[in-house]
């Protein structure tokens, strides 16, 4: 099996540039992607358990991965809520499929977001791992919008080996995605 274009790329491309950048000489020492963790909470469970279902269905369709059923660890009575119901979905990929999905993200699925200007740029944690938002998931083409009629959002959390946010910014922006540009600060007038 082939290695994916984006993990040639970041091999071939990224690294010594990312190396050069941060003066760096060991390639052992540069930041590199973990893993990502993509998360759908599905609210709408307590009251309608196919949606459950319907939304592990379709992670599997655009991760590549079957997805894992994330239960509730306590029961709330204001949300109807008792303890191991079925509330979400997440998968973990890593390596091939990783890359993969990550390519697929930034040069298919985001340029499908109406009104798109770019990811936020301060979305990081402080331990170098961003994590973003989509509030919809029909922005993947492999999904049929005739089958998945529910509007489905959910978090995309790239964890990264870099130290610093900067350092992980900067992995994330090589690998193509695509970040907001700082706008210039707006003087005030009196």
């Amino acid at each position: 099996m082939s290695k994916p274009r984006l993990q040639e790329q970041f091999e071939k491309e990224v690294l010594p540039a990312l190396a050069e950048k941060l003066g760096r000489k060991n390639p052992m020492n540069l930041p590199r992607l973990r893993k990502i963790v993509v998360n759908m909470g599905v609210g709408t469970a307590v009251t309608e358990k196919k949606h459950v279902d319907e939304a592990a269905e379709a992670m599997a369709e655009f991760t590549g991965q079957r997805p894992q059923i994330c239960r509730a660890r306590k029961s709330v009575a204001a949300f109807k809520l008792r303890e191991g119901m079925p509330i979400g979905v997440k998968v973990t990929l890593r390596r091939q499929r990783m890359y993969e999905f990550l390519d697929r993200l930034v040069s298919l699925a985001l340029p499908q977001v109406r009104d798109f200007r770019g990811v936020n740029r301060k979305s990081f944690d402080g331990n170098g791992n961003y994590t973003m938002g989509l509030t919809e998931q029909m922005v993947f083409p492999e999904l049929n919008p005739d089958k998945y009629t529910r509007q489905q959002g959910m978090d995309i959390t790239f964890v990264t080996s870099g130290a610093t946010d900067d350092e992980a910014r900067e992995l994330l922006a090589m690998l193509g995605m695509p970040f907001q540009r700082d706008e210039p600060k707006k003087k005030k007038t009196a």
